[in-house]
């Protein structure tokens, strides 16, 4: 008999995958300890189970596979080899589809005025900006920088300017921080520039004193001076998203966090193992809370799968807890498939939006 963690190591499929499969009844094991609950199986399910995740890295839905796993046990190889064949006419209609719509969005694409590009960019923009604001915003926001060669326009922090408020914005899908820092000196309309994330970081270093520093816009170019020191370059040559749009969240519940305390419960708490996210191939642990009766979070044990409750990349949830800098910060919760959102208790205009992570398979 091989035990479930055995079966994990063998089969490609994570632990909480088996579990879930066992209570879908797709893979059941062959005992389960009465007394413990641990699960046991044949040494012959590996190969069931290795079949399940090739499956399911395929897509096939959970009731064509219970019947493919039922006709392999039972050597009825036109059912599997049928079911297999329609599997994969729908994956091709679905890419065929998906490619005739992706050429019409192209076209429209290419014959759309870009509004960023034709109203949002000046021929100079000069202002003047608190030194630590501007760094503490840097701060709270470069966590969730792209670093994704796929995605260039994320590959940098966008400065949008607008009155007297430069709003810091960065986000890799998965998560999005915006900060807020003052101006003084900009009387014209709104301003976008994406910085490249290495000239960002080169800005953060010279923001050490207190004193204004100069942020200059020249066209493609950006510049921050202080008395003896300046950081220049290129802007990115990407139009960033309008986070204005993602940001616009009903109001959901809230939790105020002692972040000490709450980091500790993360670093010491129940944790799942994620599939391997599709997108980028990084494996992580999942985090899954819940707002009590009393109004405070609680982590779930593995093997919990309330659907009211968030699952979140638990890297993701505390390296935004240390972006908040605040000793107490605001948590709230909306619907389980909408992003976290993470605030200062004084502050709302900085904050972060973190993706859930759906539990199911």
């Amino acid at each position: 008999m091989r035990s479930i963690g055995e079966m994990a190591r063998d089969s490609g499929l994570n632990v909480s995958a088996l579990r879930f499969y066992d209570r879908a009844g797709v893979l059941v094991p062959a005992w389960v300890d009465p007394a413990s609950g641990y699960r046991w199986y044949d040494p012959e399910q590996c190969q069931e189970a290795r079949l399940l995740a090739r499956l399911r890295r395929a897509g096939m839905p959970l009731a064509d596979i219970r019947l493919v796993l039922a006709g392999w046990s039972s050597a009825e190889t036109d059912l599997v080899r049928g079911l297999l064949q329609a599997h994969l006419r729908r994956l091709e209609l679905g890419l065929s589809d998906a490619r005739s719509e992706f050429s019409a969005l192209r076209a429209v694409l290419d014959h759309r005025e870009n509004p960023m590009t034709s109203s949002l960019r000046t021929a100079m923009t000069r202002l003047s900006v608190s030194a630590p604001e501007l760094a503490a915003a840097l701060d709270a926001v470069r966590f969730a920088a792209s670093t994704d060669p796929e995605l260039p326009m994320l590959g940098g922090v966008l400065f949008d300017i607008e009155g007297e408020d430069l709003r810091v914005v960065a986000t890799d899908r998965y998560r999005m921080a915006v900060a807020r820092a003052r101006t003084a000196g900009h009387g014209a309309g709104r301003v976008q520039v994406t910085v490249p994330l290495p000239l960002a970081d080169a800005m953060r270093a010279l923001l050490g004193g207190e004193e204004p520093v100069q942020l200059t816009l020249d066209s493609n170019r950006v510049a921050l001076a202080t008395r003896d020191r300046q950081a220049a370059g290129d802007c990115l040559d990407h139009d960033f998203p309008d986070y204005r749009r993602l940001v616009r969240l009903p109001t959901g519940r809230r939790a105020l966090l002692d972040v000490a305390a709450f980091r500790k419960s993360l670093a010491t708490g129940p944790v799942r193992a994620s599939e391997v996210r599709k997108q980028d191939g990084a494996s992580y642990d999942l985090s899954v809370l819940q707002v009590t009766d009393d109004g405070t979070v609680a982590l779930c044990e593995d093997g919990d799968d309330n659907q009211d409750h968030i699952a979140v990349n638990r890297e993701f949830l505390l390296e935004a807890l240390t972006a908040g800098a605040r000793d107490e910060l605001i948590l709230e919760f909306g619907a389980p498939t909408a992003p976290l959102v993470i605030h200062r208790p004084d502050d709302e205009h900085t904050f972060s939006l973190l993706m859930p992570v759906r539990l199911e398979d």
